[in-house]
C-alpha cells in the first residue's frame, strides 16, 4: 500500500549476520519490481537477453537471493492473488504514472539526455505474466517455497509471520504492520548503497528492523488504531489520505478520539475525499483474505534447472552463474539440506 508511517516509527539498525538461521518471507511482486526499477544500464535500458527479453528481475532475484542464502537466511516468497476491488483506482493511478513516464522517456531519448532517460525509464517498469512465471521457475530451482496468496501478498506474508512460521517480513514498505506482521526487515533485497539526493555521492545503507509491539507501545495505540492512522495518511484503498493530515497529526487525532473511529472520520471529512465508507476500507485491511493452504519445504538447489533458466535460456555468463552457485552447492552436499538450513 505504500503507507507513509516511517517518520514516526522506531527503527533499529541490525547486522545481516543477526538474521542467520532465521525464516524470512518476501513479498515477491514488491521484490521483483525493485529489481526491474534499479537494475538497468546507464541510459535506463533494462538488462535483456539475446532475444530482447528483459532479465533485470532474474538477475536481481538470482544474485541477491543466493547472497542471502549464503549468509544463512531461510527464505520463502509470497505472490499476489486477486487484487481487491478497492485497489482498482490505485492500479489505474500507477498505470497513468507509467504512461506519463514513457512519454518523458521518449523525449529524453530524442534529446539524448542520459540522466533523464535513466530517471524516467525506471518508472516504466512492468511485470508481465511471463516474467512472473520465470521468477517462479527460478525460485523453485533455488529450492525455495512459493506461497500463493488469495489476495494481497503482504497480508498473507504478515499472517504467516503472526503464526510463527517466519521471523519477519522482508519489505521496503510499512504496509505489513497494518496487516499485523510482528516484525518487518528492511534493506535486504536492495543495493547496499543509495544515491544522495541532488548530489553525485552515495551513502551506505544496512538492514533495519521494525517491531510491531514496540512501536504500538511507544505510540500508545493498538493495531486497530494503527490501521486508522494509516488510512488518515493514505493507503492503496484511499489514495493520498485526508488532505492536511500526515503521520504526526494523524497520531494526535487517533489518540484524541480513542476508539471512536466513526466520530474521527466524520470530523476529518472522510466522505469529502472518498466514496467508500471508512469502515469498508478499515474492514478490508483488517480482514484481508489469507489462507492456510500452503506448504513450506526447502530443497537442494536444482543446479541443472538453474543453468537452463539463467544460461541457456537467458544468456547469463555460465562462469558467473557457476561461481555464484559452487560454494553453496558444495555446502549443501556436505552438510545435507536439513543441517544446511
Amino acid at each position: 500500500m505504500g503507507t507513509k508511517l516511517s517518520s514516526i516509527l522506531t527503527v533499529h539498525e541490525i547486522s545481516l549476520n543477526s538474521l542467520a538461521n532465521k525464516n524470512l518471507v518476501i513479498d515477491a511482486f514488491n521484490n521483483l519490481y525493485q529489481y526491474l526499477t534499479t537494475i538497468r544500464q546507464q541510459d535506463g535500458t533494462p538488462l535483456m537477453d539475446s532475444k530482447g527479453r528483459i532479465t533485470s528481475h532474474l538477475s536481481g532475484l538470482f544474485f541477491r537471493t543466493i547472497y542471502l542464502i549464503k549468509i544463512g537466511l531461510k527464505l520463502a516468497f509470497v505472490f499476489d492473488g486477486k487484487p481487491p476491488e478497492l485497489k482498482s483506482e490505485e492500479r489505474e493511478r500507477r498505470a497513468d504514472i507509467k504512461r506519463e513516464a514513457e512519454k518523458k522517456y521518449q523525449l529524453a531519448v530524442q534529446r539524448e539526455d542520459i540522466d533523464l532517460m535513466r530517471k524516467y525509464a525506471s518508472r516504466t517498469s512492468k511485470l508481465t505474466p511471463e516474467m512472473v512465471e520465470e521468477a517462479k521457475e527460478l525460485i523453485r530451482a533455488l529450492g525455495l517455497p512459493i506461497v500463493q496468496a488469495p489476495s494481497e501478498a503482504e497480508a498473507q506474508a504478515s499472517y504467516m509471520v503472526k503464526k510463527g512460521d517466519f521471523y519477519g517480513l522482508i519489505s521496503q514498505d510499512t504496509d505489513g504492520l497494518l496487516f499485523g506482521s510482528t516484525r518487518l526487515i528492511k534493506n535486504l533485497t536492495i543495493s547496499q548503497r543509495r544515491k544522495v539526493r541532488d548530489t553525485l555521492g552515495y551513502t551506505n545503507i544496512g538492514p533495519e528492523e521494525i517491531v510491531l509491539s514496540e512501536n504500538l507501545n511507544k505510540l500508545g495505540i493498538d493495531l486497530d488504531q494503527l490501521i486508522v492512522l494509516g488510512m488518515l495518511c493514505g493507503t492503496d484503498f484511499n489514495i493520498g489520505g485526508i488532505k492536511g493530515i500526515g503521520p504526526k497529526k494523524g497520531l494526535k487525532l487517533v489518540k484524541t478520539y480513542g476508539k471512536d473511529f466513526d466520530k474521527l472520520f466524520k470530523e476529518s471529512d472522510w466522505n469529502k475525499f472518498f466514496e467508500p465508507s471508512w469502515d469498508t476500507v478499515f474492514n478490508l485491511i483488517k480482514n484481508m483474505p489469507v489462507t492456510d493452504n500452503y506448504e513450506l519445504k526447502w530443497r537442494n538447489i536444482d543446479h541443472k534447472r538453474v543453468a537452463e533458466i539463467m544460461v541457456r535460456k537467458h544468456n547469463f555468463a555460465d562462469e558467473r552463474i557457476e561461481n555464484t552457485l559452487s560454494d553453496l552447492i558444495k555446502k549443501q552436499k556436505q552438510k545435507g539440506l536439513a543441517d544446511f538450513f
